[in-house]
């Protein structure tokens, strides 16, 4: 199974939106190595929706559906909306997260398209936040 986060700025196209459309095209995507991501994307990988700008944080999943890469330079991404994080996780989270330490998440901060890892996804969708869990003291 393969991973990603894609990021959006919610002025442009939100979870909301996502939620209300329940599917749409993947597109606008210009930067080569982001669109390389998409191109080699395959029907059923699981994606972290991420809001850029002012929000910059993770809300929700998606899947995708289907992926034409007929054109290498444009391709077609059909995706389909999962759900919202119950527990989002915001860029100073992600930062201090020792999974992310090396990803291009935060090496390459304009790549608008990021591949993750399978541990990674885990850390996103999980329903609480490690900070959350209160310890458990045994006498």
């Amino acid at each position: 199974m393969a991973y990603f986060l894609f990021k959006t700025e919610p002025a442009a196209y939100s979870f909301d939106d996502f939620l209300r459309d329940r599917e749409t095209i993947w597109d606008g995507v210009a930067n080569p190595a982001a669109v390389k991501h998409l191109r080699e994307m395959k029907p059923g990988a699981k994606w972290i929706f991420y809001h850029t700008g002012d929000q910059r944080i993770a809300v929700g999943t998606g899947t995708v559906l289907s992926v034409d890469a007929t054109d290498p330079k444009v391709p077609i991404v059909r995706v389909k909306v999962g759900k919202r994080l119950k527990n989002p996780k915001n860029l100073a989270q992600i930062k201090a997260e020792p999974l992310f330490a090396g990803s291009p998440l935060l090496k390459i901060g304009r790549l608008s398209v990021v591949p993750l890892t399978e541990e990674q996804w885990e850390w996103f969708v999980q329903e609480r936040s490690r900070a959350a869990r209160v310890p458990c003291f045994l006498n």
